[in-house]
């Protein structure tokens, strides 16, 4: 794993991590949008259109961040609420 080293990209495989975790939540895929682009800070809100968008968080460890997507899912969707 590289640590320390800002992320330049999403790849494919981290990608689908989101998506799983999406998945396990009941979360649609077609209302998921995750830009290829991690940003400083990484976020997770509602788009115009109602859909979920994830942006990876560009310095925090990926599994990390990861870990603790559920929680922003979920603040997120109690904002739209």
């Amino acid at each position: 794993m590289m640590t320390g080293k800002p992320m330049d990209v999403v790849s494919f495989a981290q990608i689908s991590r989101i998506l799983e975790l999406t998945d396990s939540l009941g979360l649609n895929r077609e209302w998921v949008e995750i830009p290829l682009s991690p940003e400083r800070p990484g976020r997770v809100g509602r788009l115009p259109n109602g859909k979920l968008e994830i942006i990876v968080d560009a310095d925090r460890p990926f599994e990390e961040w990861l870990e603790s997507l559920p929680v922003q899912i979920q603040s997120a969707q109690g904002m739209s609420a």
